[in-house]
């Protein structure tokens, strides 16, 4: 029995590295192209209220500056990436097209005009925020302990939201909003995905026309 249920792990593990894997080896291989036939693909980043920045909303997280912006992304986004995939297997999907494509919009609604804004930040601060906040309104342990270590590795990126100067050479705008996409979405499914579990001993000697308050409560906002 815990010889099935490690192999079940790893195989949840495993299929959690999936998504972000494709979105990392899809950024890495862009960037390869650029670096060896001397092409420029920042024209697929968001050119904010332009049309011709309008595609950047779908394409801008997979482009970057340099290898060592691409390397900068590629870390976080597989490490967040995981951990949302794997803690919230049933919202993964959704938050995570959520936070890329409502990100990219304000991005391109409220961005500096005038500036190609690439790269995968966007995407990963709001990952981060989305784990934090989903443990702290959850009240339930194991995503308490995904918050603090989302915190202990990058509490940092607080300051990447906000803008010290306006021509900063990295996009504040797409980590300010990327982490109010997180913020917001850890809200509106706070009550869908893992729960705090219920003590058995509430549901014990309880009829549904005769509940205590306190039984209604745990009803109410832990279910």
């Amino acid at each position: 029995m815990d010889n099935d249920r490690e192999i079940l792990q790893k195989k949840r593990f495993f299929y959690s590295m999936i998504i972000p894997g494709i979105v990392v080896f899809t950024a890495f291989t862009l960037k390869l192209v650029e670096t060896l036939e001397g092409v420029d693909f920042v024209h697929l980043g968001i050119n904010p209220r332009t049309v011709i920045g309008l595609p950047g909303i779908v394409f801008s997280p997979l482009i970057h500056g340099d290898w060592e912006h691409f390397s900068a992304n590629a870390v976080p986004m597989m490490i967040l990436g995981t951990a949302l995939f794997y803690f919230y297997k049933e919202l993964s999907l959704k938050v995570f097209v959520l936070i890329w494509i409502v990100t990219g919009i304000l991005v391109w609604f409220g961005g500096r005009a005038g500036t190609w804004h690439i790269g995968a930040s966007g995407v990963i601060y709001g990952m981060g925020t989305f784990l934090f906040f989903s443990g702290v309104l959850r009240n339930y342990i194991p995503l308490m302990a995904i918050s603090l270590v989302v915190v202990f590795l990058y509490g940092s990126l607080f300051w990447g939201m906000i803008p010290v100067k306006w021509d900063l050479p990295y996009s504040w705008e797409a980590h300010l909003y990327g982490s109010i996409t997180g913020f917001v979405l850890a809200l509106i499914y706070r009550k869908q995905g893992p729960q705090k579990p219920v003590p058995e001993w509430f549901g014990e000697d309880k009829d549904e026309e005769d509940e205590s308050e306190e039984y209604a409560y745990w009803k109410s906002n832990i279910t």
